[in-house]
């Protein structure tokens, strides 16, 4: 079982930045992929970000440039660095972890961007 825990949505004006955590119940070291995923109204949920334990990340084009997954293992925390944000970005993130083939979900934190 994993538990994890986001933090950091919140409402900003476009262009501007945010930084969402995600905590982990155990060692991130032993989780294979950590990641996030954002579900805005009306659409399905879709990735944004992943990281693995050996440190390969993967951005989607739509935000590549924008924002930066990275972790903290000590910390047991990866993060989700936003800058440049539209209004597109705007809905409900997800973290979510996979280890040995179980998927498991944070509750998700609201970003809002104000045009």
């Amino acid at each position: 079982q994993v538990q994890l825990v986001e933090s950091g949505g919140g409402l900003v004006q476009a262009g501007g930045s945010l930084r969402l955590s995600c905590t982990a119940s155990r060692s991130i070291l032993g989780i294979n992929t950590m990641g996030w995923y954002r579900q805005a109204p009306g659409k399905q949920r879709e990735l944004v970000a992943t990281r693995t334990n050996s440190g390969s990340r993967n951005i989607v084009d739509s935000v590549k440039g924008r924002f930066t997954i990275s972790a903290d293992n000590v910390k047991n925390t990866i993060y989700l660095q936003m800058t440049s944000l539209k209004p597109e970005d705007a809905a409900v993130y997800y973290c979510k972890a996979t280890r040995l083939g179980y998927d498991y979900w944070g509750q998700g934190t609201q970003v809002t961007v104000s045009s």
